[in-house]
């Protein structure tokens, strides 16, 4: 195990939240590290920065000299903003919980709490960063702060890295901090949700965050390199950004209400950041991921059935921090919508099962809602496919584009929407709907029975929710006479008796 270790919330909230700052198909295994690699001879350190390695080093081991790697401790190391820093867990290292420093680097921040199998860990990301704070020749955040790739390089001298986790990009064109602030602040104020506000103009901020974070990527190489390591010596992993809100809230058994729960925005909001603004943000940082040589860790599926105000949630939803000196500025609503402790716990579960996996790339979900992460080989976008019917040339549809319990399953015409796109689980038996990882295909109240329809619910482990691919079609593992039937182009997808007929097979 690795070591180291909202009353006027109404008005609060509407006067500051428009402060706040956020702070390609499977690839084949990555190649053997090796167990010591060969050292290079490290390139010298500006003195500034030597001067702080060689005092670390004398905590480390006793002494300022930097060792041959096969002696040094192993370590791992998180770099990039406050999606990964620990923002929202709630405790924070000293010096970094204000007033001159908010980078809100907690020591529950998933670096610190995966299975990898080091001696130190180090956390140097911190809440607002964006690639210019990462990147060589950089700037600082705070008077305190060292750019994150100088921190890397005195990390990288003084022990062995075995990981370098990177999570950058949401505070470079994207804003997605001031955005979602905008989107909440809109709802508090009666202004109308912001997705027609946001939505034409996404794609190109996407654009313009890619090439930055692949060369981030590519400064952090070189870093490694003039440390004197080999690519090959060392994870690089570039993880995405899993949304924290979602629209199927009212599903909850415990739904506390969107104030009380802190899950304040419109729905159709909610909707557009699961389904269009965070899936495009991943693509986004995918690309970046494969065009550096990365490996890549897509976890933006990863919060789906626990967005705030869901259950168990791993988000932290609108909090305002009263302990601040009044009026409330922008540190007083910072922690909102970011990982809280669980959150990261399912981070730190999904780059153990990343590192031990071998994987180049990879994705990772909680697949039955028990709050225990897997990982899937490559990334989602390559998994989720379209079910056409052979009968009737339609998709089979999760209907008005919805993915709350009890959405029926039905035929339309195909669009390439991401309610029409479907993942069987050959070892679960799940179909899941690309809208979220927590609503599956369900035959309601087990029964098998002629005519009964298809609907989606929460993923479960129960037997009503597991299906077989066989010869085109897809049957109810516990009742294999009964197949799932397209009667109509547009109809509901029902079980009838397996016929052979065209009206049940998929393609």
């Amino acid at each position: 195990m690795a070591r180291g270790r909202a009353g006027r919330v109404w008005a609060v909230a509407a006067a500051t939240l428009a402060l706040l700052v956020t702070g390609a198909p499977a690839t084949a295994a990555a190649a053997p590290r090796q167990a010591t690699p060969q050292q290079a001879q490290p390139a010298p350190l500006p003195a500034g920065l030597e001067e702080i390695r060689a005092a670390e080093a004398v905590e480390l081991y006793g002494d300022p000299a930097i060792r041959p790697m096969d002696e040094r401790r192993t370590s791992l190391i998180s770099l990039g903003d406050s999606e990964i820093s620990g923002e929202g867990v709630g405790t924070y290292e000293p010096g970094t919980d204000g007033p001159d420093n908010w980078c809100h680097r907690s020591p529950d921040a998933a670096i610190h709490r995966t299975g990898i199998d080091a001696d130190v860990t180090y956390n140097v990301a911190c809440s607002g960063a964006s690639t210019r704070n990462v990147r060589i020749g950089g700037t600082p955040q705070y008077a305190d702060e060292l750019v994150q790739s100088d921190s890397l390089a005195i990390k990288a001298r003084n022990t062995r890295l075995e990981m370098v986790l990177l999570v950058v990009g949401a505070n470079d064109d994207l804003q997605f901090g001031p955005v979602m602030t905008d989107c909440v602040v809109r709802w508090f104020t009666f202004q109308g949700p912001c997705a027609p506000k946001y939505d034409p103009g996404w794609q190109d901020r996407i654009d313009g965050l890619v090439p930055k974070v692949s060369a981030t990527v590519g400064d952090l190489r070189t870093v490694m390199r003039d440390a004197g390591y080999a690519d090959a010596d060392y994870d690089l992993v570039v993880m995405s950004y899993p949304s924290p809100i979602g629209p199927d809230i009212y599903d909850n058994p415990r739904y506390p209400g969107k104030l009380p729960g802190g899950c304040t925005g419109y729905t159709s909001d909610s909707r557009w950041g699961r389904d269009s603004a965070v899936p495009r943000f991943q693509e986004g940082i995918r690309s970046a991921a494969l065009q550096s040589g990365a490996t890549y860790l897509d976890a933006s599926r990863l919060f789906h059935g626990h967005e705030v105000c869901m259950e168990s949630p791993f988000a932290r939803g609108l909090y305002v921090d009263v302990t601040n000196p009044f009026p409330p500025d922008a540190n007083s609503v910072r922690q909102s919508f970011h990982p809280n402790y669980r959150g990261h716990g399912a981070f730190a579960s999904c780059l153990t099962q990343l590192a031990a996996s071998g994987l180049r790339q990879a994705s990772c979900a909680d697949f039955d809602g028990a709050g225990e992460p897997r990982l899937h080989p490559g990334a989602w976008d390559d998994a989720f496919v379209p079910l056409r019917g052979a009968a009737t040339g339609t998709c089979l549809d999760a209907d008005g584009n919805a993915s709350a319990n009890g959405t029926a399953v039905r035929g339309w015409d195909c669009h390439g929407g991401r309610n029409q796109d479907w993942w069987h689980d050959a070892d679960s038996g799940h179909v899941y709907t690309e809208l979220t990882h927590d609503r599956c295909w369900d035959v309601p109240g087990g029964r098998y029975e002629p005519g009964t329809g298809l609907a989606l619910w929460n993923c479960h482990t129960g037997e009503n929710q597991r299906f077989v691919r066989a010869e085109g079609t897809l049957r109810p593992a516990a009742a294999r006479q009964l197949c799932v039937t397209l009667g109509s182009a547009t109809g509901r997808a029902r079980l009838q008796p397996c016929d052979g007929s065209a009206a049940q097979r998929f393609s």
